[in-house]
């Protein structure tokens, strides 16, 4: 398996969905602990690198896969048709999952994770495979420029029906009236007039994939493992630094309006801790020193080996234990009232129920993985 996989990108992608399962799967939402809730508009916290690193990855993977079927005589229409494919059966597979339990198709909503990651990668797919690295991030500026200039210099009426240019307020912006535009009765039932997930941010989500991209480009030359290590610590420090003088010019950090700040500081995260990743399984040049961390990172590649699976399995046994009410009460309220008992404090009883939805989906990792089991989409 580890011969024939990038065993950092397995852990790293591990690392980002253990994430996302211990950030959606809380006992009670109105007992978390700060870091594991996004940020409440502007700014980030924890929960906030998830999706990003997610779309990031999903760049990388798409190049090295890509390059490899290449060099195997695949051409370049049949490539792009094929990711192209993927990123639609993605899409599919998160309105699906949205439908579930009620399949109350007149208010669906049509945004989600898995739509957004979808469009990326559809969008993406004949950029890796035409461009080169310089007409990939020439595209990428280019989205970031086109989407700056529509948020900060069209007015739009707001939710309110008050005509504003450059608002950035939840649901004042030109994102949301889009949304509401075109989707309207389809949208994140929390918020109603906007949604997080929305159509044109997802411009600015198809450059973090872009990022993704020229990452795998880099990973992808005869370079020395520890050059590539050294890239990555270099490039993320810089695209860190980039984000904060694009949120001091522009749009300040994001992540429901994805902003470029947004983009470049979470792709500066993703490279990074990647490549933390990077250095401690695949470029230093102890081979017992990687041996030892790949023993001690096995539970998050085990993770990685089925992440999408592993994201929807989970939104489906959340429904279930949400929906299921034996008795008249849900299965999760029964589960939380029994963490409740305990004595712990609310904030922790809700964190213990988290952590156990988390290593409940390890066991299953675990034993797929053990088993050499891999979902592929």
């Amino acid at each position: 398996m580890t011969s024939q996989r990038l065993l950092s990108l397995d852990a790293f992608r591990g690392f980002t969905i253990a994430a996302m399962l211990l950030v959606n799967n809380p006992g009670d939402w109105g007992h978390v602990y700060a870091p594991l809730l996004h940020a409440a508009w502007h700014g980030w916290t924890f929960t906030d690198w998830i999706f990003p690193f997610f779309v990031f990855i999903s760049g990388i993977s798409m190049t090295l896969s890509l390059s490899r079927r290449a060099a195997l005589g695949d051409d370049k229409l049949k490539l792009t048709l094929a990711t192209v494919r993927r990123g639609a059966l993605i899409v599919l597979i998160g309105l699906l999952l949205n439908a579930i339990p009620a399949f109350d198709w007149e208010a669906l909503r049509w945004p989600g994770v898995l739509q957004r990651l979808g469009l990326c990668t559809m969008f993406a797919a004949p950029l890796a495979v035409y461009l080169g690295w310089r007409g990939q991030a020439g595209v990428g500026l280019a989205l970031l420029m086109i989407y700056t200039a529509i948020m900060m210099g069209i007015a739009v009426p707001g939710a309110d029906g008050v005509v504003r240019t450059g608002s950035l307020e939840k649901g004042q912006d030109v994102a949301s009236y889009v949304d509401r535009l075109l989707m309207d009765g389809h949208l994140w039932a929390q918020a109603k007039t906007w949604d997080p997930e929305g159509l044109l941010s997802t411009l600015p989500a198809v450059v973090s994939q872009i990022a993704g991209l020229l990452v795998g480009q880099r990973l992808a030359t005869s370079s020395p493992a520890g050059e590539k290590t050294a890239w990555l610590f270099v490039g993320g420090l810089a695209l860190l630094w980039a984000g904060e003088v694009v949120a001091a010019w522009t749009m300040p950090i994001n992540k429901a309006l994805w902003t470029p700040a947004y983009v470049l500081a979470m792709a500066g995260w993703a490279c990074l801790v990647f490549g933390g990743c990077h250095w401690l399984l695949d470029a230093q040049p102890d081979a017992q020193q990687r041996q030892a961390w790949a023993v001690r990172l096995r539970p998050l590649v085990d993770f990685g080996l089925n992440a999408l699976f592993l994201f929807v399995a989970s939104g489906l046994v959340a429904k279930m234990l949400a929906f299921w009410k034996p008795g008249g009460q849900s299965l999760k309220a029964w589960i939380y009232g029994a963490l409740q008992a305990t004595g712990l404090a609310p904030v922790n009883a809700s964190l213990a129920f988290a952590l156990g939805f988390v290593l409940l989906f390890y066991g299953l990792a675990a034993g797929m993985a053990r088993r050499g089991w891999v979902i592929k989409v």
